[in-house]
């Protein structure tokens, strides 16, 4: 479904992504985890569109090198970002309505925006100005407005920052749910492996913008050279 195969990215004499590739198939949740400064969103970055980029692309068999952002929105990719990204002057309902209006192939669907409301559970803060929402609450508005694009894949950008273990799982419930009833290929970046070995089927591992491993969660978080770079001592212990 998303092949990157070979990807490079520099700013200046920083390599942020070095010779990547990786597959995601069709209704998979994919994980993507790495320290802090790996690349992670820069590859996020990359799949939608905001900067270009050495190597290729594909999304459905068709290379999307050199689509501007709104262009990748259309064919079926969304994505949240790390720090939700909300209009504060608008309510739950037409901030909804403004991710089907502009992201949607089709355009504005009232309809389906209203039920991606209620999938995501702000059902009861439809009216409600959005910068009333709590941190779950924007959150589920988030993937909401990218839900309301209509998308073949979501890409999840550290969804479970600052977040506390009720609302951790609440989430976790909500992106098993997008995949499972929504039938949505789903790519998630996080830092909490707990979250990335329940919720995926493949987890790949990065550092300094190149693959350390790619493999099943299980193997993946036994594998030394993810302990030594990632992990740490600990962790092995504690499993």
């Amino acid at each position: 479904m998303l092949k990157v195969n070979n990807v490079t990215k520099k700013f200046g004499e920083l390599v942020a992504v070095n010779n990547l590739s990786f597959t995601v198939e069709k209704g998979q949740i994919y994980g993507i985890a790495g320290p802090n400064g790996a690349g992670k969103s820069t590859v996020y970055n990359l799949i939608t569109g905001n900067y270009g980029y050495e190597g290729s692309i594909e999304f459905n068999g068709r290379s999307i090198a050199g689509l501007p952002p709104f262009r990748i929105a259309k064919l079926g990719i969304a994505r949240t970002f790390q720090v939700p990204e909300i209009f504060p002057s608008l309510n739950v309902q037409d901030t909804i309505y403004v991710g089907s209006r502009f992201g949607a192939k089709g355009g504005l669907d009232t309809k389906y925006s209203d039920e991606i409301i209620a999938f995501v559970g702000l059902k009861k803060e439809q009216f409600q100005n959005t910068g009333l929402l709590n941190l779950l609450g924007k959150k589920k508005l988030m993937i909401g407005a990218a839900l309301a694009t209509k998308p073949e894949i979501l890409l999840l950008d550290e969804p479970m920052a600052g977040s506390n273990a009720t609302e951790i799982s609440r989430l976790m419930e909500l992106i098993k749910k997008i995949n499972q009833e929504l039938g949505i290929t789903i790519i998630i970046i996080e830092h909490f492996m707990k979250v990335l070995t329940e919720l995926t089927e493949e987890l790949l591992i990065i550092e300094s913008g190149s693959m350390i491993c790619c493999d099943k969660p299980e193997i993946v978080t036994s594998d030394p050279r993810v302990i030594e770079s990632y992990l740490g001592d600990s962790y092995a212990e504690d499993n």
